[in-house]
């Protein structure tokens, strides 16, 4: 299971939210790229950056910050956050993204959605699947939909998707533990058999990211025997709940 350490993005500064409200800002470090770098160097690879300012304006803004990162660390990034058009993908992607995550869009605007999954590639294209009582959450997760998560994954999989980020928005920030309930049921539900859509008759289901809520390092060897494909952690970490030593020594015992 990758580990995949989060920085949201506010006003250039990295922060942290409780539930996704913006009122529950707390600023650990002025300096991304400091917290970036430090993250590489205890072995990590992964790096999962949240334009929070992108997502409430509905615009890529913070595409200077990941250009920061991609050019002075080696990590692979998956960036998200107000990513809505065709311009903004091309600038998260010229700045350095490896991946992106579109969550918003996903629901908003399908076609365009569809049509980078295709042009793109499964492998570059990730669903962000946020949810609140099992409906999908948008807009930096300021408004609800009508959206049942499960559904909502397994049609994205027939359109090719295989990465899918879920937050349980109930859970982000508040060192509760995960949804493993949650995640159990997506993983069951959502694996793709030779039964299934022809076009994704190879695959063996989805690769499922978990966040939010992680709050100590006990919780990952569950996630992992669950199944989840890679596990996002923020807020325990700046907290000082895992420390980035634990982080390395998981990712060495692999």
């Amino acid at each position: 299971m990758r580990i995949i350490p989060a920085i949201d993005i506010i006003d250039r500064k990295c922060v942290r939210l409780s539930k996704g409200d913006y009122d529950t800002k707390i600023i650990y470090n002025e300096n991304p790229l400091e917290v970036a770098k430090s993250f590489e160097a205890h072995g990590i690879e992964y790096l999962h950056l949240v334009d929070l300012d992108g997502a409430k304006s509905s615009k890529i803004v913070n595409y200077k910050i990941l250009e920061q990162i991609a050019t002075q660390t080696g990590l692979k990034i998956d960036f998200g956050g107000g990513l809505k058009s065709d311009d903004d993908l091309r600038i998260a992607f010229e700045s350095g993204a490896n991946q992106i995550t579109g969550g918003s869009i996903a629901v908003k605007n399908r076609a365009i959605f569809e049509k980078w999954i295709s042009e793109y590639g499964s492998d570059k294209i990730i669903l962000g699947a946020d949810a609140k009582d099992e409906k999908i959450a948008v807009s930096g997760w300021l408004e609800d939909s009508d959206e049942e998560l499960i559904p909502f994954i397994q049609e994205y999989q027939t359109k090719g998707i295989q990465y899918v980020i879920c937050t349980d928005i109930a859970k982000d920030g508040m060192l509760e533990g995960p949804s493993f309930d949650l995640y159990k049921k997506i993983i069951n539900q959502c694996t793709v058999t030779s039964s299934g859509v022809e076009k994704l008759a190879e695959a063996k289901g989805v690769k499922l990211i978990a966040s939010g809520g992680i709050s100590t390092f006990d919780e990952l060897p569950k996630l992992a025997e669950l199944g989840c494909e890679g596990t996002i952690i923020g807020k325990a970490i700046y907290e000082g709940r895992i420390t980035l030593k634990q982080l390395e020594n998981f990712i060495i015992r692999k």
